[in-house]
């Protein structure tokens, strides 16, 4: 035990893990780690330099030569870095979702970003955030949460997130992405998207953001027996 307390919070792309984790962890004083934000940067790295992120050897071959940091600014935002430059608004681009899909089947980038992860947990109180989170990364998390939401709901929480940032697009394409996504992350060989068999089940097909949030309180007080 290295006395700090681990929240895994897994789920399908568009489930709104990121907003409720970053939330949760604001309110009870922890790091949120947006680990689907790492492998976005690999994605967005393997895009700009006209790599096949399909290709697991094309894409290993540049692994050596990034540089991915992450940083918080003073309102506790999570920002990502390749080398000196922030990449926050760029990973979140459609385009790059499906490169960081398709980069994390890779085994080789699963490696190269575990420890960074684990570290992460070791050293903080955390609320991580992704797909393989309960599974893989942090088994032995005190508390495992599986979020989900019907497609079409994430596709049009998604694309009110895209609009809001300025981002052109449509309903259709949003939903296409996010279904392929789906394919991608629950079929790929290397830790496939599931849900733990001790993680709690949160759908939040029929409810908003604020009574998502009360229900991912709920769960964390009733489990873990901290108040914020």
């Amino acid at each position: 035990m290295n006395g700090h307390l681990a929240i895994a919070i897994d789920g399908p792309s568009g489930a709104g893990k990121s907003s409720l984790a970053r939330r949760a962890a604001a309110h009870y004083d922890f790091i949120y780690v947006d680990t689907g934000a790492i492998y976005r940067c690999v994605g967005l790295a393997g895009f700009r330099n006209g790599v096949d992120t399909r290709d697991a050897a094309a894409v290993e071959r540049i692994l050596p030569q990034l540089q991915i940091r992450m940083k918080y600014n003073e309102a506790g935002e999570q920002r990502m870095y390749l080398g000196e430059e922030d990449v926050s608004a760029d990973i979140r681009l459609p385009e790059i979702s499906i490169c960081a899909s398709n980069v994390s089947a890779h085994p080789s980038v699963r490696a190269f970003l575990l420890e960074m992860q684990r570290k992460m947990a070791r050293e903080n109180n955390v609320i991580m955030d992704g797909r393989d989170i309960g599974t893989v990364v942090l088994p032995d998390a005190e508390l495992k949460i599986f979020l989900t939401a019907s497609s079409t709901a994430r596709a049009q929480r998604r694309l009110l997130e895209l609009h809001s940032k300025g981002v052109e697009t449509s309903l259709e394409e949003v939903l296409k992405d996010i279904e392929l996504r789906d394919y991608q992350d629950s079929h790929r060989a290397e830790a496939p998207l599931r849900q733990a068999e001790d993680a709690v089940l949160l759908d939040t097909t029929e409810i908003d953001f604020d009574q998502s949030f009360l229900c991912l309180c709920r769960i964390i007080e009733e489990r873990l027996g901290i108040r914020a």
